[in-house]
Formats: C-alpha cells, sequence, structure tokens
C-alpha cells in the first residue's frame, strides 16, 4: 500500500477511538485524528507537515528520547515496529505502539504509522485490580483467622476440651474452610469470564428439581414454608446446560432474595416467549416483597462489587451469575417485582447435548 489511506475500511481517520499519527518517508506528519489532538492536546493544523519527533517529542519512563532509541528511519530494515508500552509527553503519560510499512519486505520505510491511547482504561483496570485484591484479602482474613485460631486451640489443649466442644470447634473450621474454597471459586469464575475461557459441560437439567432442592436447602436452616411461593408452568422444554453452574445461579438469586428481601420469595419458572435471540428457552423469576432495589442502582447490579446498601459478601456474585448465564446464549435482567420488592428474570436457550454443541 503506497498511501496510507484509512478509507478503504469505510473509515475516516477522525472515526477512529484511538489516537492516529502517520509521518511520510521523511518523517512528516501526514495524519494527525481527532483522538491524538485529544492526547496530545495538539491542533491538527499545528501538527500537519511537522517532523514527528517535534509533534509527539515521546521519552521513555528513564527520560530519554524514544525516537532516538528507536531509530525508525535509520536503523534495521526488518524491524516492522515496536509494540505498546507506557510512555511520556510533556502532557502525561500515553500508550503508544508504532508499526513500519515498507515497500518491500527489508525496503526503506514509507510510512511510519503511530498509535496513541490514553491511560484512563489502562488505570481504570489497575484500580479494579486493586480493589479485587482488597477484597478477597479482606474477606479471607476473618475465616483463615478463625481456622488458625481454633486449630491452635485444639493442637495446644486437645485434653481440655469434652467431645462436644472439640465438635463445635472442627465444625466452625470446616464452615471457615467452606468459605475460603467458595471465594477462590469466584475468583477462578471471574478470570474465565472475564477471558471468555468459562467453560459450560452441558447435560439434561431439571429446573423445577434443582429450584426445589434450593427451597429444601432454606427449610433446613430454619426458614418457614410459608417464606416461599413457587409456581411452575408446564408443560418446560428439555433443557441442556451446565447443570452445577445452573444451580450456581438458582443459589445466589435464592439465597439474595432470602437474606436481602423481605416477605414472601416468588420463584416463578415456565417456558420463554420465543424471541429471535433465544427461540425457544426457559424463564426463571425470582422476587420477594423487600424495599428492592434503587432506580438509580439498577444499572450496577451486575457489574463487579455492587452491594447495593448492604455491608458484606465480595459484590461479586451476581456479576458471576450474569456471566454464567451469558455464556449459555441466555439473558437477565432485574426490575421491580409487583409486590415492589427486587425482581430477577433470566432465561435460557434448550440447548443442544454437549456433543452436538
Amino acid at each position: 500500500m503506497d498511501g496510507w489511506d484509512p478509507a478503504w475500511l469505510g473509515l475516516a481517520p477522525d472515526d477512529l477511538p484511538d489516537g492516529l499519527v502517520v509521518a511520510d518517508e521523511h518523517g512528516r506528519v501526514v495524519v494527525f485524528n481527532a483522538a491524538a489532538a485529544r492526547i496530545t492536546a495538539q491542533r491538527a493544523s499545528a501538527a500537519l507537515g511537522r517532523r514527528i519527533e517535534r509533534v509527539l517529542p515521546l521519552q521513555d519512563t528513564n527520560g530519554r528520547m524514544w525516537w532516538q532509541l528507536t531509530d525508525p528511519y535509520g536503523g534495521p530494515a526488518i524491524r516492522r515496529g515496536q509494540p505498546e508500552r507506557n510512555l511520556l509527553l510533556p502532557g502525561g503519560e500515553v500508550l503508544v505502539s508504532a508499526n513500519y510499512v515498507r515497500a518491500t519486505p527489508g525496503g526503506p520505510l514509507r510510512r511510519l504509522v503511530v498509535t496513541l491511547r490514553g491511560t484512563e482504561a489502562r488505570r481504570r483496570g489497575e484500580r479494579q485490580h486493586a480493589e479485587l485484591i482488597a477484597v478477597v484479602a479482606h474477606e479471607l482474613r476473618s475465616p483463615l483467622t478463625s481456622v488458625k485460631g481454633f486449630t491452635k486451640t485444639l493442637l495446644d489443649k486437645w485434653e481440655r476440651f469434652t467431645d462436644d466442644q472439640k465438635r463445635l470447634m472442627l465444625e466452625t473450621v470446616d464452615a471457615d474452610a467452606d468459605r475460603i474454597h467458595r471465594l477462590i471459586a469466584e475468583l477462578l469464575d471471574i478470570s474465565r469470564i472475564d477471558s471468555g475461557r468459562l467453560e459450560l459441560r452441558k447435560e439434561p437439567v431439571d429446573l423445577a428439581a434443582a429450584i426445589s432442592h434450593h427451597i429444601e436447602s432454606h427449610l433446613c436452616t430454619g426458614e418457614l414454608a410459608r417464606r416461599f411461593a413457587y409456581l411452575v408452568s408446564e408443560p418446560l422444554p428439555p433443557l441442556w446446560a451446565d447443570a452445577d453452574k445452573i444451580d450456581q445461579v438458582l443459589g445466589n438469586l435464592l439465597e439474595n432474595a432470602v437474606r436481602h428481601g423481605e416477605g414472601t420469595v416468588t420463584i416463578e419458572v415456565g417456558p420463554a416467549e420465543p424471541t429471535r435471540a433465544v427461540p425457544e428457552g426457559v424463564t426463571v423469576t425470582v422476587s420477594d416483597e423487600g424495599p428492592g432495589i434503587p432506580e438509580e442502582s439498577m444499572s450496577r447490579v451486575f457489574t463487579r462489587f455492587w452491594r447495593g446498601s448492604r455491608r458484606g459478601g465480595t459484590g461479586l456474585g451476581l456479576y458471576i451469575v450474569k456471566g454464567i448465564v451469558e455464556a449459555h446464549g441466555g439473558t437477565i435482567t432485574v426490575g421491580r417485582s409487583r409486590a415492589g420488592g427486587a425482581e430477577f428474570r433470566f432465561t435460557l436457550p434448550v440447548g443442544v447435548p454437549a456433543v452436538l454443541a
């Protein structure tokens, strides 16, 4: 390609979200798009026609001039460019990558294409990473302290305790170990969801039976039967999905409704209304009669670390729920129930057996 012209992509340089600076074979700027002007705080009219090293006086983090280090026009002709790295401009940090366009392999440089990105996205990622570390450290500290305390006490003073006392302490250790296991599982789920590597092991899933099992579990922990209303619209289409992960979704939604909602928790299951995205599927609705979720928080419910007004927990559960549902090709929404409480509704396509997927 002799001249650089993004029109062949149906785009103008100013349509691109990243900064784009292109210099010709003499090192003079011939393209300087709107994003580059915003990032560098320079007008395009002032940049065009000037030497690229003057328009972009880039330095590395050690204060060395980047153009002298890379020497795109005079360096080895086998190079194809420079990978993205963090560099400095007079106005601050910027992420920079470069592509060397040559007429022939090993030939002279015909175009130098430089891409600029602001560091806001990277900083947001770093803040999220730091927050995740802080949340995990906080959530691990309590059960680990308990496990350490009880095990040390039992090792040091085993003979002083009765069998009932030992059993109570060991049951506490076991429960805290379960908390740690759940947290590690959440972290693994987030990693797989973020990287698009969440694996699904599809098998026939009996949603009605799975929901009944979760309700029974809550009854065993002391909840009253009248706390739940369970409605199933038959017949349900056959569902092929990852049973363990769908169980995780159901458990999270029911746990939230019982713990943070009020009144009756209503679970409704039935065939999904056909849509282009899900022509045949199953819909599950979980609602309560509590105060509900404030309107201004609806858009943030499925984001990381959202906890609403409640304290405790990692705030990762609903983020994982959404990731699991979407990995199945389904959808999930949040709204207000007829009784005024929170209402979560997810729809799953019927799916196909794993050997056919």
